[in-house]
């Protein structure tokens, strides 16, 4: 018997989010499974295809419920992305569920020209992504995917952070009327909103202002960015603003600019460091000419240790304190013009 995995939050991190007042909340995943079902139930239009893996995409419910809304093609990613296309150029709204690391290697002439080239609605919804198949390695890790889909035409990038943003995400591909990639870890989260969402296409969420460095994050590195965030104002009064981006593409270079008026910066995610959210809010702040100081947090040049989720996180310092160090050492030291309650 495997020893259980280590948990993704350390128990300094746990008290930090009991001062915040968070509730821990469910895994991304299962919050996903159980909007689609919901929309599926409403509209017999709505569809789930899935290769082999209605058990790790938490999709079992579903097929006993409405066994006639589900599709299984088996382990062939290529035939899922091709099906899932044809079922939506005939009227169907279609989720294609594989995990992530699969879905967006093996299918990726697929999604380009299946897809995203014949503009058919469909949304590949990438599970297990990340590093959340832990020790299973680097061939099960998606730490490309974010780089491959964003140099592909017409296909919206979606990395939800919380239970609250997934709902919201998997409404919005529902009703989208172009290709959706939706992205899903399996460890529970906090809670980072108190109520349901009201946001629009394209738009980040600044879940914390503050003056001295901003901490722009997707996915599930955003709950270590709040994490972070407080604990540098308790230890350091060290002020922080932090952004949750959910749509890699299209990006909100609004708020990507306006978050480099604190002087420091850095991106976090679960991803490699090339091609992802670091590299496209560095492109950003370059062409607008912004001089801020600047680094990205995620997977470096090289494949995965191995270990859990929580232990690779801590060991490319994903995780609070990893964060905090980070953002200590690009301030220089230098501590909060305002003061901590």
């Amino acid at each position: 018997m495997s020893a259980p995995a280590a948990p993704m939050f350390t128990p300094a991190a746990r008290q930090i989010a009991e001062r915040l007042g968070l509730k821990p909340g469910r895994a991304n995943l299962e919050v996903f499974a159980d909007t689609l079902l919901e929309l599926a139930r409403a509209d017999r239009q709505v569809l789930a295809v899935t290769s082999d893996s209605r058990g790790s995409g938490k999709l079992a419910p579903f097929g006993q419920a409405l066994p006639q809304q589900i599709v299984e093609v088996g382990i062939a990613e290529q035939n899922l992305v091709g099906i899932a296309a044809g079922l939506a150029a005939a009227g169907k709204n279609v989720f294609a569920v594989s995990p992530a690391c699969f879905l967006t290697a093996r299918s990726l002439e697929q999604i380009k020209n299946d897809v995203a080239y014949s503009d058919n609605a469909v949304t590949l919804v990438g599970i297990s992504a990340g590093v959340s198949y832990g020790a299973l390695g680097s061939t099960h890790h998606s730490l490309h995917d974010l780089a491959a889909l964003r140099a592909i035409n017409n296909l919206d990038i979606v990395v939800p952070a919380d239970n609250a943003e997934t709902r919201w995400a998997v409404r919005f591909a529902a009703a989208a009327q172009h290709p959706v990639y939706l992205r899903f870890g399996k460890a529970p989260q906090y809670d980072l909103h108190r109520d349901e969402l009201s946001a629009r296409r394209g738009e980040s969420i600044v879940l914390r202002r503050g003056s001295d460095i901003a901490l722009v994050a997707t996915g599930e590195a955003v709950t270590h960015a709040v994490l972070a965030a407080e604990e540098l104002a308790v230890r350091d009064g060290v002020s922080s603003t932090v952004i949750s981006v959910p749509f890699i593409r299209p990006l909100d270079t609004t708020a990507i600019v306006a978050a480099a008026g604190c002087g420091a910066l850095i991106t976090i995610e679960e991803h490699m460091v090339h091609g992802g959210l670091g590299e496209a809010c560095a492109a950003v702040l370059l062409e607008a000419a912004v001089r801020v100081r600047f680094r990205r947090i995620g997977i470096p040049d090289e494949y995965t240790v191995t270990g859990s989720q929580a232990d690779i996180f801590r060991h490319y310092g994903i995780s609070m304190e990893g964060i905090s160090a980070t953002a200590r050492a690009l301030l220089g030291g230098a501590t909060s013009r305002s003061s901590v309650a």
